[in-house]
């Protein structure tokens, strides 16, 4: 069954308003009637609804009842995600949403090369949660992830008193090994996860997230690449943490 996200204020009653973008998918490309039955997700709830009436620029949606499924992961990640070049922050976001990611927070770190002017990254950002909301359709989640805008590799470790758990994989020998920290963090449901860009993180990054008890950690002998190092380390903390398997 086709699914759709909607906005809470938009409920009203037993009913809910759908407009711009999301009307003109599934009036005018799904070419769905009235009578026509979808999901619709506000995010923490999801309901079987019936299309009731179609305007000429909105729909209206009458939700018949709660849906108890949920999908969402009972661990909370957050994704500092070190900005890549080309389009692998797309491929990022779109495997991490779908495995159950619930933050990503883009950092510019010393190695970024990316070009963030305002109106760059707002165009990016837009292009991002709906690649995001695409994923969570597809792998039918009950919440999309939250993006935020672009923050300073300062900034990122200044919000390390949020979360249980902090780790960032490093490649020195020195480090712990991911599955070594993982075994002990049994409990834990907040996560933050540093990727770097391309580069990697400089050595003065890496001293600033230990002054922070950020957890280095190593992902074995071999050299991944930003993307999947992303990919891999989230898809292992859920399993280990959270819901997968």
């Amino acid at each position: 069954m086709r699914k759709i996200f909607i906005d809470r204020q938009n409920i009203k009653g037993e009913f809910v308003y759908i407009e711009g973008k999301d009307f003109h998918h599934l009036v005018n490309v799904l070419r769905l009637k009235r009578g026509n039955e979808i999901v619709a997700s506000d995010g923490l709830k999801e309901y079987a609804a019936r299309i009731e009436e179609i305007k000429k620029d909105k729909l209206i949606l009458f939700l018949e009842k709660e849906l108890e499924s949920n999908t969402e992961s009972p661990l909370e990640i957050a994704l500092f995600q070190g900005l890549p070049k080309s389009d692998k922050m797309e491929l990022i976001i779109q495997k991490c949403a779908e495995i159950g990611v619930k933050k990503f927070i883009p950092v510019v770190t010393r190695y970024t090369v990316v070009d963030i002017t305002k109106s760059n990254i707002n165009k990016k950002i837009a292009r991002w949660r709906k690649i995001s909301e695409e994923a969570c359709k597809q792998s039918g989640r009950t919440g999309v992830p939250e993006i935020c805008m672009p923050i300073s590799f300062e900034e990122a470790i200044n919000q390390v008193d949020k979360f249980d758990l902090c780790i960032i994989p490093y490649e020195k020998e020195q480090t712990l090994k991911l599955k070594e920290v993982l075994k002990k963090a049994k409990g834990v449901k907040k996560v933050g996860i540093f990727i770097g860009p391309e580069g990697g993180f400089s050595q003065e990054e890496i001293e600033l997230a230990l002054n922070k008890s950020i957890k280095p950690v190593s992902l074995g002998p071999r050299i991944l690449r930003t993307e999947t190092a992303a990919i891999a380390v989230c898809s292992i903390v859920i399993y280990e943490l959270g819901d997968i398997g």
